[in-house]
């Protein structure tokens, strides 16, 4: 396990939003918001600041680093985590947290710095559009898992053969911890480069950024059933455009779009396939 890199970048909350997109796409799989400021975590190896420096020239901003002790980063990641709440859908919080009192399903994570604890927006629209899905007895493939929070809702909603995957290590190891601590049984979890779909299935769920989506569009489209739901997010509002004519070249069909601060998450069908 690595050191971490925390990089504070003081910014007010809309641009805060560009920023976690575009430092997710150059590695950085961790942030903390608060009113003032952007904190966001980055593997000390990962760590490269002219990288850095070219987005936040584009704002004007500055930041400060500090690091974090492969033995401590955890510690303080627990420290900071609190439950979220998806309406009275889904509620996601640790094991030393206590149960929910008024949500309908509960997923337990252990809250390491991988993407998708449900506290940023694209995580939390896309379980909003997850409740509008019938997912039982469904085959479900999970691109860019994350935490494999995603999965797991698939699961507690009735999916019985789920694939989800991942590039990155620590992903695939918070993924299957979290996969093993909510006791799913139909989760295959694979480290993966790129979308290679080898079957079809009838719900794919990708929230991962706009130009991961449309590099691999093509081969989440082929990997959609007649029929079935594909539903996008990583993306903010002004990526919509975009995608919408990605998809609809591909004779998918706009079904919904979720918008939730500066963030979306988009739900297409595979009906005119």
């Amino acid at each position: 396990m690595s050191n971490y890199c925390e990089i504070s970048i003081p910014a007010q909350l809309p641009i805060q939003e560009l920023l976690i997109a575009e430092l997710a796409q150059i590695g950085y799989d961790g942030f903390e918001e608060s009113e003032i400021s952007l904190k966001a975590y980055i593997t000390e190896e990962q760590f490269v600041a002219p990288e850095l420096n070219i987005i936040l020239n584009k704002y004007n901003l500055k930041y400060s680093i500090s690091i974090i002790k492969k033995q401590n980063w955890n510690e303080l990641w627990e420290s900071n985590f609190e439950p979220v709440q998806v309406d009275d859908f889904v509620g996601i919080r640790a094991s030393f947290h206590p149960s929910f009192a008024n949500a309908t399903h509960e997923i337990v994570i252990t809250p390491k710095m991988s993407f998708g604890t449900g506290h940023h927006a694209t995580t939390y629209s896309v379980m909003q559009l997850m409740r509008e899905l019938d997912f039982r007895g469904k085959t479900v493939f999970d691109f860019g898992t994350g935490t494999g929070i995603l999965a797991i809702l698939a699961e507690k909603l009735g999916a019985t053969k789920l694939l989800a995957v991942d590039n990155d290590d620590w992903c695939i190891e918070n993924a299957s911890e979290n996969i093993s601590i909510n006791a799913c049984k139909y989760i295959d979890i694979q480290k993966v480069d790129g979308c290679e779909l080898n079957s079809t299935y009838q719900i794919i769920l990708a929230n991962i950024n706009k130009n991961i989506i449309l590099d691999n569009i093509e081969a989440l489209a082929a990997g959609l059933e007649k029929g079935g739901d594909l539903v996008l997010s990583g993306l903010l509002i002004e990526d919509e455009a975009d995608i919408r004519a990605a998809c609809e070249a591909l004779k998918l069909v706009h079904k919904a779009t979720v918008q939730r601060n500066a963030w979306i998450a988009i739900w297409f069908t595979g009906e005119n396939l």
